[in-house]
């Protein structure tokens, strides 16, 4: 990767910069500091325990951020509803306290406006079914309080949608599960498909009303992992008009890192940390069993041999990038942090993708779904009122 192809990268995100659509920071400042950006300060170098700070981002040429407003799926009921609302309140107060960095994004002319006064959008997306407890007006609550995506699972299964990591239980969406769907449709909240089993992604291309989102994930057919797409999913979104976001975690990006990544979460489990924890202390037991056990350390080039299959089969028009950064204890190599977009944006000139392609891929595909999502609600909310069904009415739960 040349010194030529990196400026030329910079180039592009000067014009275009990254939409990103999935970065845990919230979670991870909850476990290093419980959410104290006095303890933390963003605005300051942070790489000694974090992938994310201002300077950072600003490096990588990241122009907009979905946070994700995670809470790990151990949490149920009321307490998953309730640590959602922490993480909103957290990623409202960090965008109010930075407002030379930051700016809040609802719309995709607010994004347009961050963009514009040298601020990087700041936007919300709920990860995971369990954050609404079955609850369509939970649901237009957090839609109210800022959150643009719900992904529809998480790691488990909910009531009512099958993960792609957990057994299958409803073969897909529940009559409740389509209703969540349709109702995410008319407040123009986008569905997100990461994280969803197969079957859960087909039932809800055919119910959506507005474009989809996969908000982390990458293909299946280059890496054969549950938590990836696959080729016939990816055939559909031109149909639908979403956009499937590259992921940069190393298990869906190079199937050598599968086994590997299997066995540093059993060994999390096994000194009593989840393997999603983030704090010093679970970070320096991955260390440890990195260091005693090599890991397959994707590079670049591996992820962009995904983005290359999947804009063969969805084509341009529906590509993205979410990076997982802050939610991955590990990365590829040369994406190390938020700063590397622009080496996998040289890895793509070099292979000859267009500027006009790139700038697609970084900024103008996520805000086109972010707009199309808008319109659809205004048609939706002309025709319908919100919905107050219940998975007990729906599916006799």
């Amino acid at each position: 990767m040349t010194p030529e192809l990196i400026e030329r990268a910079r180039a592009v995100l000067r014009t275009a910069p990254v939409v990103d659509g999935h970065n845990d920071l919230p979670w991870a400042m909850r476990a290093i500091a419980g959410y104290d950006l006095d303890a933390v300060d963003l605005a300051a170098d942070q790489s000694h325990r974090l992938h994310t700070d201002f300077d950072r981002l600003r490096a990588g040429g990241v122009g907009a951020q979905f946070w994700s407003v995670f809470v790990p799926a151990d949490l149920s009921g009321d307490s998953a509803v309730s640590a959602t609302l922490e993480q909103i309140d957290f990623v409202r107060a960090m965008t109010e306290r930075h407002p030379e960095h930051l700016r809040l994004a609802l719309t995709a002319d607010d994004v347009e406006s961050a963009r514009a006064e040298g601020r990087i959008a700041s936007l919300m997306g709920a990860e995971g079914g369990h954050s609404v407890n079955s609850s369509l007006a939970t649901l237009r609550a957090l839609y109210a309080l800022g959150v643009r995506y719900l992904t529809l699972t998480h790691n488990s299964n909910v009531p009512w949608a099958d993960a792609a990591t957990d057994k299958p239980v409803h073969n897909g969406l529940t009559a409740f599960g389509e209703e969540v769907v349709r109702e995410m449709n008319r407040l123009g909240m986008l569905v997100d498909l990461s994280h969803v089993s197969a079957d859960t992604m087909r039932d809800a291309l055919r119910v959506a009303e507005a474009p989809v989102l996969f908000s982390h994930s990458s293909s299946r057919a280059v890496c054969d992992h549950p938590r990836n797409i696959p080729d016939d999913v990816l055939a559909a979104l031109p149909g639908n008009g979403g956009v499937a976001m590259v992921t940069f975690v190393p298990m869906f990006v190079r199937a050598d890192a599968i086994e590997w990544t299997y066995a540093a979460d059993a060994n999390m489990t096994a000194h009593g940390f989840s393997p999603f924890d983030t704090s010093p202390e679970g970070q320096a037991v991955q260390r440890a069993f990195a260091e005693a056990r090599p890991r397959p350390v994707p590079t670049v080039s591996d992820v962009a041999d995904h983005l290359d299959h999947m804009r063969e089969v969805a084509g341009i028009d529906h590509l993205g990038i979410g990076g997982d950064f802050d939610g991955t204890p590990f990365t590829p190599a040369g994406l190390d942090d938020v700063s590397g977009y622009p080496a996998l944006i040289a890895e793509l000139l070099g292979r000859g993708w267009s500027e006009t392609d790139l700038s697609k891929l970084t900024w103008h595909n996520a805000v086109r779904v972010l707009r199309d999502a808008e319109t659809a609600a205004r048609r939706l909310q002309a025709e319908r009122g919100p919905s107050i069904a219940t998975r007990e009415q729906l599916d006799g739960a």
